[in-house]
């Protein structure tokens, strides 16, 4: 299956499965700093619609950081648009993305797409139903290519990772297992499920989370 397939395949399966939330559901905080989940589902429609101008305009306006001119048109976007909404759009423009939707890598957004789903499900409780290749797509993405957006890369070196749930493990050194979701999430920077992995290399893992966490927040 292609990338831009497997993209495909993934935000259809999103979608039926959004659709189930309440609203009380979307109000309700992600693992995703502090976006709501309604905030994060509004990002994954600016991803496929944002002009390139308007990112640049937002950026200008919060001293050229891309993360808090990101944040501030997700919000903006929530702000105006009902979680129903914002998926009627999510689904058109799935099939028809606009602005930087139509060049960003289909694998970099499948990454994106899969981890802010997985900052949902966990915030909620709810174990995700995301079929193993597709994880397997993530993982091979996020520690084999270096990503401005996603410390992944960074957080996986000098690791031996092990799914224990899906046919994956990468790397050499001190060991970090875990089902493959969790390893998604963790590796993108989400502190939350740490608890979950273990191996003699977890800790390696958490202080470089920590450290990142730190960097930002500065």
């Amino acid at each position: 299956m292609s990338a831009r397939d497997r993209l495909r395949v993934n935000d259809i399966r999103f979608q039926a499965m959004a659709e189930t939330f309440s609203a009380e559901e979307w109000a309700r905080p992600s693992l995703c700093d502090s976006w709501s989940n309604h905030d994060v589902l509004a990002h994954l429609v600016v991803g496929y619609s944002a002009a390139a101008t308007a990112v640049v305009a937002g950026m200008r306006c919060h001293s050229w950081s891309f993360d808090r001119a990101n944040a501030a048109m997700a919000r903006s976007l929530a702000a105006s648009r009902t979680p129903l909404q914002l998926l009627d759009d999510f689904d058109r423009l799935t099939q028809r993305p606009q602005g930087l939707g139509r060049y960003f890598p289909p694998q970099l957004l499948l990454g994106d797409h899969i981890t802010h789903e997985l900052d949902i499900l966990f915030a909620l409780g709810r174990e995700p139903a995301i079929p193993a290749d597709a994880l397997v797509a993530v993982l091979n993405t996020q520690v084999h290519v270096p990503n401005p957006f996603v410390p992944a890369y960074r957080n996986s070196r000098g690791l031996r990772l092990v799914a224990t749930d899906a046919d994956w493990t990468h790397g050499q050194g001190r060991l970090v297992r875990g089902p493959a979701a969790e390893l998604v999430s963790v590796l993108g920077n989400r502190e939350a499920m740490l608890g979950r992995l273990d191996g003699d290399g977890v800790d390696t893992l958490a202080s470089r989370l920590s450290r990142h966490l730190i960097r930002r927040a500065g």
